[in-house]
């Protein structure tokens, strides 16, 4: 009995020794570039966040981070890519209040539920999106002018959006709700192509976020009359706030935030988000509200109540404005 134990006890050393090196060469996490899919098209401001993001994050991992732009279906296309890929921690995600909070309800069969499915990294930003005017095509320099407007000539006031299903879609939909007129929606394939319609002349009004809007408003191109927030942003100070401007209660911000799967292991996650927080230093602070945005921080412990109450709220707005994909 005492050789077989000796015996067992050298096989299983040998094993140990043999699976040892093994080990030791599993290479760290990460020994390759990662990717970051942005479920819109280049140029919005999605795909800006995810960009100085994937920037940031990739000088703290040690390896760069590329941008996967993957647009269509109001940000479904690109998060169920994201959701479905190997839960390796080399596939990241820019999740927003629409494919976490809005989709959902209007999707409710996209076989894909934001917060089940992923697990937060890390919150950017925050922002609103600003309702402009192109004044050669509309001169109306206050929001109460454009809604005397739609009173006077129902279903014929157009307004742009980013696509259906987006924030800006939401914020135009909110707005009817609130105030019971009709506007006629016209849904682009994202930020570029809507703001070049409204500037164009093609459109009477557009909801665009601010970090794409802000340059052609102070270029003096488009005018702006209102942010959805309800407090005023300190790139755009001089411009009321929807709620100020007559339509009350009125609030819609639009958050951004990285992402992975929810089944990558535990000590991954944790490293992509020590990277996320080291990335967030004064330098990326600033560079987000150079973009008319503000940072939006909350700890990673509190990221998972957080996404749910905030998922929460937004299908509840969905659901009383009963928005549609058109």
């Amino acid at each position: 009995m005492k050789r077989l134990i000796s015996r067992r006890t050298a096989t299983f050393s040998l094993t140990a020794l043999l699976a040892a090196p093994a080990l030791h060469a599993q290479p760290a996490y990460p020994n390759k570039p990662l990717r970051m899919i942005v479920p819109y098209p280049p140029g919005g401001s999605t795909d800006i966040i995810g960009r100085l993001s994937a920037e940031a994050m990739g000088q703290h991992l040690g390896k760069p981070i590329v941008v996967e732009n993957r647009p269509g279906a109001g940000g479904n296309i690109g998060a169920l890519a994201a959701a479905q890929a190997e839960p390796d921690g080399y596939t990241l995600f820019i999740g927003t209040m629409a494919t976490h909070g809005v989709n959902p309800v209007i999707y409710p069969d996209s076989r894909l539920d934001a917060v089940r499915d992923f697990a937060g990294v890390g919150l950017v930003a925050d922002q609103p999106n600003v309702l402009t005017v192109n004044p050669r095509r509309l001169n109306v320099t206050t929001v109460a002018e454009v809604l005397a407007l739609a009173r006077q000539r129902p279903g014929q006031i157009t307004c742009g959006s980013v696509g259906n299903g987006s924030s800006a879609h939401l914020s135009l939909a909110l707005l009817q709700h609130m105030t019971g007129l009709q506007f006629v929606h016209v849904p682009y394939r994202g930020s570029s192509p809507a703001i070049a319609a409204m500037l164009a002349g093609d459109i009477d009004l557009l909801f665009d976020a601010s970090i794409s809007s802000t340059s052609h408003i102070r270029a003096g191109s488009i005018r702006a009359l209102a942010v959805t927030m309800n407090s005023r942003l300190a790139a755009l100070a001089e411009v009321p706030t929807l709620d100020e401007a007559g339509v009350r209660g009125y609030h819609l911000s639009v958050w951004n935030g990285v992402f992975t799967q929810s089944r990558v292991p535990q000590p991954i996650l944790a490293r992509l988000q020590a990277a996320f927080e080291a990335s967030m230093d004064a330098t990326m602070l600033q560079r987000l509200r150079a973009n008319a945005v503000e940072p939006l921080i909350v700890p990673s412990a509190d990221l998972p109540r957080w996404l749910a109450e905030d998922q929460a709220r937004w299908m509840r707005i969905a659901r009383e404005t009963a928005i549609r994909p058109d």
